[in-house]
């Protein structure tokens, strides 16, 4: 549901979900977005090792793959995928979908890849879809070895990846160009009012 006040135009509350390539920023922006009262982050659970200072039930909820399949079965998750060809999953908890946007005045955030997105959209979850783009794919590769998480095979997948995902820019509302982050930060804000 799209929550726009009559008198200004600007959203209120209600689902947004940011996507975008790996090492694209939309980590950093949306943790910047959670620092506003109104914004109240999802947490994805994963399969994948915890990277230092990570902890559970904040940055990710961690499982061990037998748990995710197990919640897969029994339909705990609205979505969900192997993300990088790795056979490391990621999903979206429908308990804490449905927890999230039962506050109408609060906005719910969901940090989650554009396949996970995609299939928010095909299951009709109305919101405001932001797609965080890099500049160009030179500094996407330079920021993801900067970041010193993957090795050089695992950036390829990630590039391969993020040639995938720049084809479905057309898929979202809005696209935000992250070439420098206090101005993109500042124009996800002012696209959902929170300016």
């Amino acid at each position: 549901m799209d929550h726009r006040s009559k008198e200004d135009g600007c959203f209120t509350g209600g689902l947004v979900v940011i996507s975008g390539p790996s090492g694209s920023g939309k980590t950093t922006i949306c943790k910047r977005l959670r620092a506003h009262s109104k914004v109240t982050m999802s947490v994805s659970a994963t399969t994948r090792p915890r990277r230092p200072g990570e902890q559970d039930g904040k940055d990710y909820y961690f499982m061990s793959e037998a748990h995710f399949r197990d919640g897969i079965a029994k339909g705990d998750f609205v979505e969900y995928n192997e993300v990088f060809g790795n056979g490391v999953l990621y999903g979206s908890l429908k308990s804490e979908l449905e927890k999230g946007l039962a506050d109408k005045t609060m906005y719910y955030l969901m940090e989650i890849d554009v396949q996970g997105a995609l299939n928010l959209k095909d299951l009709d979850y109305q919101g405001r879809y932001i797609f965080i783009q890099p500049p160009h794919m030179e500094e996407l590769q330079r920021r993801l070895a900067d970041r010193r998480t993957e090795k050089d095979a695992e950036i390829k997948k990630r590039l391969a990846k993020a040639a995938w995902e720049m084809k479905k820019i057309d898929e979202y509302d809005k696209v935000i160009v992250n070439s420098d982050l206090e101005k993109a930060v500042r124009e996800t804000e002012e696209y959902l009012g929170l300016r």
